[in-house]
């Protein structure tokens, strides 16, 4: 969640972009309870997050409005990336492991971060190499260790990497558009357009669309929408891709561990390395950016 009065410093982007983070996390977990298919688990994340969204944008000076046509069609077209990507992760969220969905998912990291750096128009310095490094090191390690790859396992890591791919296009569109909407009414329009594309799609597919019981989509999009993506497109505001893209990194590790404490799946000592080098590659890339004065 955005707030109008948090100064514009990098120290509260970054303590958003972690606790998005924590949030998106819980996703996977939240998209098993939901109780509807996951093209529709998909469809509720963005619709039951409109009036909060609203409300949250109306309480902080951030109206919703419309923007001018070239803008509406840029956050349009993040909405379609967006919506491919839930609707593919979901569906990968059913056929893997936690671990291996958040993993997959997450690819988006890699490539954001290298947009970034092209965007600059240079090389990754020693340091942000060695972030990097370790970033994919700590990666293959959680790989290694929970994320278990095999063939019952492939067509849900298939669709999780699907939707990282998606999910880079997305992640750029909303970047560019931050310099011009607030982060507050880019979300709501984003998730609006998301939810329109996607209840018809979810109805072609025969779906439940309706649950029993409320509660995970109501959590699903509590957690997912309005507080993770409301603090990742806060953060998306005031912080280079390459720290995004990294910081991103920890929801693999965070997802795995849900999945060992609810379900059983294996944590293992090489994924609490894997984590760990994540953590050490995020402190190393945001010393960086703070010795820098980065954006």
């Amino acid at each position: 969640m955005a707030i109008r009065n948090l100064p514009r410093g990098h120290g509260w982007a970054f303590v958003a972009l972690l606790v998005g983070n924590l949030a998106l996390a819980c996703g996977p977990f939240l998209v098993r309870n939901s109780g509807v298919g996951p093209i529709s688990a998909g469809f509720w994340r963005l619709a039951l997050a409109l009036p909060f969204l609203w409300l949250l944008a109306r309480m902080f000076g951030q109206p919703v409005h419309r923007p001018r046509h070239g803008l509406t069609i840029a956050i349009a077209l993040a909405a379609f990336f967006f919506a491919a990507d839930l609707a593919a992760w979901h569906a990968g969220i059913l056929l893997t492991k936690l671990g291996n969905a958040t993993l997959f998912g997450n690819i988006s990291s890699f490539f954001f971060a290298a947009w970034g750096l092209w965007l600059a128009h240079k090389l990754p310095s020693p340091v942000q190499a060695l972030a990097l490094t370790l970033a994919a090191a700590g990666c293959a390690m959680l790989m290694w260790g929970s994320a278990e790859l095999s063939a019952a396992h492939l067509r849900g890591d298939l669709l999780a990497a699907l939707a990282g791919l998606l999910y880079t296009g997305y992640l750029i569109i909303v970047e560019r558009t931050r310099g011009e909407l607030q982060p507050l009414p880019l979300l709501f329009l984003a998730s609006l357009f998301g939810a329109v594309m996607l209840l018809p799609v979810a109805a072609m597919a025969g779906e439940t669309v309706f649950p029993a019981d409320w509660t995970g989509l109501i959590a699903l999009a509590l957690c997912s929408q309005v507080v993770g993506q409301g603090l990742l497109v806060y953060a998306l505001g005031h912080l280079p891709p390459l720290v995004v893209g990294i910081a991103m990194l920890t929801q693999p590790a965070l997802s795995a561990l849900l999945g060992w404490l609810y379900y059983g799946e294996a944590f293992t000592p090489l994924d609490w390395g894997g984590a760990a080098m994540i953590v050490i590659a995020l402190i190393l890339v945001r010393l960086r950016e703070t010795e820098g004065g980065a954006k």
